[in-house]
C-alpha cells in the first residue's frame, strides 16, 4: 500500500470512530436525563425487570377482630371497629387470582399495608394497577416515593396537568414504570394520590417499597409496621390493640429488619422493648420518630429471646391501639 492510500484508510478509520462516538452520544442523549442517570449509576442492564400486579379492591375490615383491648380489658363493639373500605391487593399475572400481599411473617397475613414491593438497586419495576373498586366506585392511583420515574408514572392528580396515571377509573388499568437507583436503597411509602386520596389513605390504601442495595444481604425476617389513625383508633397495619395487631416472630441469630412508616397527619415514636439499633453516625437508639409519609428501616442480629412489646411511644396513641407483640425464640 502506498503512502497516500494509507493516509486515506487512516482518515476513514478515524472518521468512522468519530461517527460511532457521535452516534453513541446521540443514543445516550435520546434517552433523556433518566437514561443518563441509569448509565451513570452503573447501568440498569445489570438489574432485573420485575412485574407486580396490584388492584384496588373492596373489603370489610375489622380493626379489632377479637373485640377487646387486651391491655385495659375493655370491650370494643363491632359497630365501631368494622368498616367497609378499599385496599390494595396483590394478584397473579393479568389479575387472574388474588395472592397474599406479603409473607405471613412480614405483616401477619393482613391486606393492610398493600403488597410489599421488593427490589434491588438497578432493578426496573413495572407495577400493573387495576381499579376494581365496586364499593365506592372512585378513581384511584399509585404514587411511589424513593424511586425514579417519568411524569407519566407519578400517579399524583393535578387538575389540568396529570394524565391517566393519576385518575384510574373503575374497571380501568395503568402500568407504572419505576427504576431503583443507588439513592433508592431503603424503605419507602406508596399510596393513592388520585382525586379520592384523602378518603383512600384514611381507609388504608397504602403500602411499602423495600429496596436492597446492589450487594446488600437480604434479611432473614422483614416486618412491616405502618402507624396510622383510623377513626377513634390508632392502628398498626390497620389493626388496634394487642391480640389484633401483627405478632412478629424471629429466632436468635437471625438478621431482622423492621420497615416502619407513618400515614395520616400524626407523628409517632417507634419503640421495641429490650432492643437497640444504630442510626447513621453509629448512634444507638431504641426509640425513633416517624412523621407523615416518612419511613425508615433498622436491622439487628437477634440475640434476645423472649416476648417483647413494640409500639408507638406517644402514650395516647399506644392507649388507643398502637401496640403489638414481638416473640423471639431460641
Amino acid at each position: 500500500m502506498d503512502a497516500s492510500r494509507g493516509r486515506r484508510h487512516l482518515r476513514r478509520a478515524l472518521n468512522g470512530r468519530r461517527a460511532a462516538g457521535a452516534l453513541a452520544l446521540v443514543g445516550v442523549l435520546a434517552l433523556g436525563g433518566f437514561g443518563i442517570y441509569e448509565l451513570a449509576a452503573g447501568g440498569s442492564s445489570k438489574g432485573r425487570t420485575l412485574d407486580y400486579w396490584v388492584a384496588a379492591v373492596p373489603v370489610a375490615w375489622n380493626i379489632t377482630p377479637n373485640g377487646h383491648d387486651a391491655i385495659m380489658g375493655m370491650p370494643v363493639s363491632t359497630a365501631q371497629s368494622v368498616v367497609r373500605t378499599v385496599v390494595y391487593r396483590r394478584y397473579s399475572a393479568n389479575w387472574r387470582k388474588p395472592e397474599p400481599n406479603a409473607p405471613v411473617s412480614s405483616a401477619d397475613g393482613l391486606l393492610i399495608p398493600g403488597p410489599l414491593i421488593q427490589a434491588r438497586v438497578g432493578d426496573r419495576l413495572r407495577i400493573h394497577f387495576k381499579n376494581m373498586d365496586t364499593l365506592q366506585r372512585e378513581p384511584h392511583s399509585m404514587h411511589f416515593h424513593g424511586v425514579h420515574y417519568q411524569p407519566t408514572s407519578d400517579g399524583a392528580y393535578v387538575p389540568g396537568f396529570s394524565g391517566a396515571d393519576a385518575d384510574v377509573l373503575p374497571g380501568h388499568s395503568y402500568t407504572y414504570v419505576l427504576t431503583a437507583g443507588p439513592d433508592s436503597a431503603g424503605v419507602w411509602p406508596y399510596h393513592d394520590h388520585s382525586p379520592s386520596m384523602e378518603k383512600s389513605i384514611e381507609g388504608g390504601m397504602y403500602g411499602m417499597l423495600s429496596i436492597l442495595g446492589r450487594h446488600e444481604s437480604a434479611p432473614d425476617r422483614e416486618f412491616e409496621v405502618v402507624f396510622a389513625p383510623w377513626g377513634k383508633f390508632m392502628t398498626i397495619d390497620g389493626r388496634a390493640f394487642v391480640g389484633n395487631t401483627p405478632v412478629f416472630h424471629a429466632k436468635v441469630g437471625e438478621l431482622v429488619q423492621w420497615d416502619v412508616m407513618a400515614m395520616g397527619s400524626d407523628f409517632h415514636t417507634f419503640h421495641v422493648h429490650g432492643h437497640r439499633w444504630e442510626t447513621p453516625g453509629n448512634v444507638a437508639r431504641d426509640t425513633q420518630t416517624v412523621g407523615p409519609a416518612e419511613s425508615f428501616r433498622m436491622r439487628w442480629r437477634e440475640d434476645a429471646p423472649g416476648t417483647w412489646l413494640y409500639h408507638c411511644h406517644v402514650e395516647d396513641h399506644m392507649m388507643h391501639g398502637m401496640i403489638g407483640i414481638y416473640q423471639v425464640s431460641e
